[in-house]
């Protein structure tokens, strides 16, 4: 439910991208240079999805495996931009143990505002070394994490689809190190 819940929250952030893309593209057309807004918003509204497990590149192999704890291994398939300023990182968390695992609280991190919204991904960030900059997982105007919440118990074998929203770093940059309380860090690559 809660699942359903983020992706819910999840449309509204690309509703209000959408209808500022659109605002902002007519606005263009008035000025006679906004003929690449359209296209902008068409991959916006490809990337909100209403099925979190129907996210692209499921079927990719991983950019990047992370281990955690009691087994849990996180397979970091996809980073992709999204033309209202997000970075998406899409990807799958398996029980790789051979018996039924709970997911960390720990995982949420540290923040007030999103722990009470329950177990999530909210404690993930990605770190650009170059820039110098962090990235926080970006939240709604309620303070739930975009992300995947409220994870079940995960039997022996089990995966989940999972997805992660952060700001966007600039163009330019186009490695990242993605860290997640109590996992091993990896860097990945921006994919799209």
């Amino acid at each position: 439910m809660s699942i359903r819940f983020t992706v819910r929250a999840r449309r509204g952030v690309v509703a209000l991208t959408l209808a500022a893309g659109l605002s902002l593209g007519a606005a263009g057309c008035s000025d006679g240079g906004g003929d690449d807004k359209p296209d902008a918003t068409a991959s916006t509204s490809k990337s909100g999805g209403s099925d979190p497990s129907a996210q692209e590149g499921q079927a990719e192999e991983p950019l990047v495996e992370l281990k955690g704890p009691s087994g849990l291994l996180l397979k970091i398939t996809s980073l992709t931009r999204d033309s209202g300023g997000f970075l998406t990182v899409s990807g799958d968390l398996k029980n790789d143990a051979d018996k039924t695992a709970v997911v960390p609280a720990q995982l949420s991190g540290n923040e007030t505002e999103i722990i009470r919204n329950g177990r999530s991904l909210g404690g993930a960030t990605l770190v650009d070394s170059k820039g110098k900059k962090r990235y926080y997982v970006l939240r709604d105007t309620d303070g739930r994490p975009l992300t995947t919440t409220n994870f079940p118990n995960l039997k022996a074998g089990e995966t989940l689809p999972v997805f992660m929203q952060f700001p966007a770093p600039p163009a330019e940059t186009t490695e990242l190190t993605f860290q997640l309380p109590m996992f091993s860090t990896g860097v990945v690559q921006i994919t799209g």
